[in-house]
């Protein structure tokens, strides 16, 4: 055996027939050379590895099936592969398992191990993860650019119905598709500011009027512009659920959901009113219509709708799940620790206010939060040493899991902006390839009019199509989508 470069080789005899008896082959990986014994490759008989054993017997035509090239002198098959990606491959018939080295694209070694024919079993779990996580981000990309293609492209074949769903959608779902758009975003919000200070200036008593009853009841105008605010929602909800593509998932869709407990309130209770003290007393009424009214505060949560940094936050909360249980975890173990402890230490005080445990867990709670009303307070010396030991014991669990939470809205925030990078990148790219289609197509079509001596009218006014004509179209050509979306770049 002699060495050449870091792998080992057979010795051969002028005739090239091998002196060792078992069986090996030579593979050239993009200038790495390895060599491999019979033993090791007949442990995976369907891999491309194993099938070179058996290849030399059937001809050429059976080789370079396998290979793209073959030197029967050194018995050597050549591969134009990734050499780094198959150093990492070859670890499956050693130990059994591959690991990916850092640095490589996940989608790409996926592809090497289809062509090198291991399965994806003999992948490491958390190799498996990082590789699920790349497919997840291609899928996102492919739908944020199909969502974009579908707004950019009108479809002949579709009813003058559907293409007006269409239109409705994107002008009030998508205010980046046009300016008018943008217009309606900005009243929307505009409209959920108003109606949220009408409901809180309505509670200032000296804008309040009194009724022939003596009842206080908000403003008349007040009232006329919450009643403006609740037909702008009513209208917008309306329109969208009209003009949505799947109006199962639209009405069961969290944020439509607080719509309706925006809207809803109100029309119940404007019922109550009218029709309500028919049927029940009228301090029942106005209790169900003040209960109702109170409801009124989800439509501040509309504003997240509107707001991109509302929106993220609310997907890191809920990624950060297990961050968040183990801290009510550890609070509530405090919390009921700590409360039994200042209970039994403030019994042979006098004038103790730790009346039982159940009331010690309030001030357990605003103790380790660090709020501390001093409603309820210790007044012996080990009371007080255990408010403060609650106190520092309650600084460090709400701080262990806050960096784990801070960190799932940091990669969440800075993951949704590569994505949307790279959906507006993969579109460039789309353009520009077809901005290239069109150039050859008009050069060919230059070249064959020139042939044919053709000019005059006829001439010009070709010309002058091939240079209006408009990308949208081309924009929407299957073969340029996937071909980006495959090479993972």
């Amino acid at each position: 055996i002699k060495m050449a470069g870091d792998c080992m080789f057979p010795d051969m005899d002028t005739d090239g027939s091998e002196k060792s008896e078992e069986m090996e082959i030579v593979v050239n990986v993009g200038g790495v050379r390895q060599v491999f014994y019979e033993d090791n490759l007949n442990q995976y008989p369907e891999t491309r590895l194993a099938e070179l054993l058996n290849c030399l017997s059937g001809g050429y035509d059976s080789i370079f099936s396998l290979c793209d090239d073959y030197d029967p002198g050194k018995r050597e098959f050549y591969f134009d592969r990734d050499p780094d990606a198959f150093k990492c491959i070859i670890d499956v018939y050693y130990f059994g398992e591959i690991h990916m080295k850092k640095g490589i694209c996940p989608i790409c070694f996926k592809n090497e191990m289809e062509f090198w024919k291991v399965d994806l079993k003999f992948l490491d779990d958390c190799c498996k993860t990082h590789l699920s996580e790349k497919k997840e981000e291609l899928e996102e990309i492919a739908r944020r650019v199909q969502l974009i293609l579908d707004d950019l492209g009108v479809d002949a074949s579709e009813s003058r119905w559907k293409r007006c769903q269409k239109c409705i959608w994107k002008f009030l779902e998508k205010p980046e598709s046009s300016y008018p758009a943008r217009v309606i975003a900005v009243l929307s919000f505009l409209f959920i500011l108003i109606s949220s200070v009408v409901m809180c200036v309505g509670t200032i008593p000296d804008l309040q009027v009194v009724d022939s009853e003596g009842n206080r009841m908000e403003h008349p105008t007040l009232d006329s512009i919450e009643t403006a605010c609740i037909g702008w929602f009513t209208m917008e909800y309306v329109l969208r659920l009209i003009s949505s593509p799947n109006k199962l998932h639209f009405a069961l869709s969290f944020m439509n959901i607080v719509d309706v407990l925006a809207i809803l309130p109100f029309y119940v209770s404007l019922t109550l009113t009218h029709l309500g003290a028919k049927l029940m007393e009228l301090s029942n009424v106005q209790q169900a219509v003040q209960a109702l009214r109170i409801m009124r505060i989800a439509r501040i949560f509309k504003l997240a709708r509107h707001s991109s940094g509302l929106q993220t936050l609310t997907y890191a909360l809920k990624r950060s799940f297990k961050e968040l249980g183990l801290l009510l975890m550890y609070l509530a173990v405090g919390i009921f620790v700590f409360s039994a402890l200042g209970y039994t230490m403030e019994q042979s005080h006098p004038e103790t206010l730790f009346k039982s445990i159940p009331q010690s867990f309030w001030w357990a709670i605003i103790t380790m939060t660090t709020v501390g009303y001093g409603d309820i307070y210790p007044k012996t010396t080990l009371g007080k040493l255990n408010a403060a030991i609650s106190f520092l014991c309650g600084v460090i669990a709400i701080a262990l899991p806050i960096h784990p939470i801070i960190n799932n809205f940091v990669r969440y925030y800075n993951k949704q902006r590569v994505l949307e990078t790279a959906a507006k990148h993969e579109l460039e790219l789309m353009e520009l390839n077809s901005a290239e289609g069109r150039a050859a197509g008009s050069r060919s079509e230059l070249e064959d009019l020139s042939r044919e001596g053709k000019g005059g009218p006829f001439y010009s006014s070709r010309l002058k199509v091939s240079h209006s004509d408009t990308f949208i179209h081309l924009l929407s050509e299957e073969k340029h989508y996937r071909t980006r979306l495959q090479s993972c770049k």
